[in-house]
């Protein structure tokens, strides 16, 4: 007889992007909803890796990563935001980004602690919170602008948050937080023992000019943060899942701790591919912003004359769609409805809250190839 498990996480099923992109191979349809590029990594970065692999870098890295690339980053933290980071005391390579904001929320989160994150949020945090016997505080981001109402942290701030967990450029919205959104967070984390954990996947995919307003940019939050981004992203080989942290060193030794026993280490021929591309083709992250900033431009143009209403994106590959004027539908069925019907599959934004507002959002990936786009938009405007 098999014996009875309790499960440690009694809320959580399938996440939704693997719902969303399984409806999808099953009905054919078009996939917009788990955030991934149709179009191929740099054939630069892949030929580094072949390379790596045929030179016999197939073994264990290093735990908090291969040196070359821990000096990358580093390298590319002060181009970016003119901070200066320990390469080798405080960076660590991880498994995909989604690792990285484990292994914080777990070396970070006592059974008791209080960790605040915004709605809608992405749907790894509360689990890890779960895990590590703490408590999510739900704060919503209120619609259609998205921004974080400060007065409203302020009140949720109490004797036993631990951590605030904050997203910029924001997934699922799109929302790109503004320097005084930094400045207020560091005014009401001041002489407290707070943590910031910032994640920050799509630092460089930031549109209309606007800049990427990352906590390292603040040393009075950097002094208390772990910031967590995303190769996959910036590089378009998300499969790949490599992703890295930067924290304080005495942060990071504790992060590390978590990661040596979650994957000790990642690939290794990746690493140095990824430390090389990082160094010789500076280019592609610089000019990250303008790529997206026309596939964003192209989705929206092509949706002219459809019943869905929006507001162009300031960051990430996400653009929401208020479908209100279309149906009354939860978003969940016309989610759904339209990958069954339509042949277009998408991201229902209430599955991002603890508790789903009145408003109507689908949430769809415009980090697509032209064809892709243009038969997304034939279809959206024929709804």
């Amino acid at each position: 007889m098999t014996p009875s498990l309790d499960t440690k996480l009694p809320k959580v099923g399938t996440t939704i992007f693997t719902v969303m992109s399984a409806l999808a191979q099953e009905c054919g349809a078009l996939n917009l909803s788990q955030g991934f590029p149709d179009f191929p990594a740099p054939e630069a970065l892949i030929e580094a890796v072949a390379r790596h692999m045929r030179a016999g870098a197939n073994q264990y890295a290093p735990m908090a990563g291969v040196a070359a690339l821990r000096e990358a980053v580093a390298a590319k933290i002060a181009a970016c935001y003119g901070a200066t980071v320990d390469a080798v005391s405080e960076v660590t390579v991880t498994s995909g980004a989604t690792e990285a904001l484990t292994d914080v929320i777990l070396a970070v989160v006592r059974p008791g602690d209080e960790v605040i994150v915004f709605d809608p949020a992405y749907d790894s945090y509360e689990p890890a919170v779960e895990l590590a016997g703490g408590r999510t505080v739900h704060l919503a981001l209120p619609a259609p602008a998205f921004r974080p109402d400060w007065d409203a942290v302020a009140a949720a701030i109490g004797p036993r948050t631990r951590l605030i967990v904050i997203n910029t450029p924001h997934n699922p919205t799109g929302r790109v937080w503004e320097a005084a959104d930094l400045e207020r967070l560091a005014e009401l984390t001041r002489d407290t023992g707070i943590f910031i954990l910032s994640d920050e996947v799509y630092e460089h995919i930031v549109f209309d000019g606007r800049r990427h307003e990352s906590v390292l940019r603040y040393p009075e939050l950097a002094a208390r943060a772990f910031v967590v981004s995303s190769f996959g992203k910036t590089f378009h080989a998300t499969g790949w899942k490599v992703g890295y942290c930067v924290a304080p060193a005495a942060l990071t030794v504790e992060l590390r701790k978590v990661h040596q026993y979650v994957t000790f280490a990642t690939v290794t021929p990746i690493q140095w591919a990824l430390a090389d591309f990082l160094r010789e083709h500076p280019g592609h992250w610089q000019e990250l912003p303008a790529f997206y900033q026309a596939k964003r431009d192209r989705f929206c143009s092509l949706l002219a004359g459809s019943r869905l209403r929006f507001e162009p994106c300031a960051g990430t590959y996400f653009q929401l769609l208020d479908y209100s004027a279309l149906s009354a539908e939860r978003d969940v069925d016309l989610a759904r409805r339209l990958t069954r019907e339509a042949g277009i599959a998408s991201i229902p934004v209430s599955v991002f809250y603890e508790h789903p507002p009145a408003s109507r959002y689908l949430r769809f990936c415009f980090a697509k190839d032209d064809a892709t786009l243009e038969r997304a938009g034939a279809i959206l405007r024929g709804l």
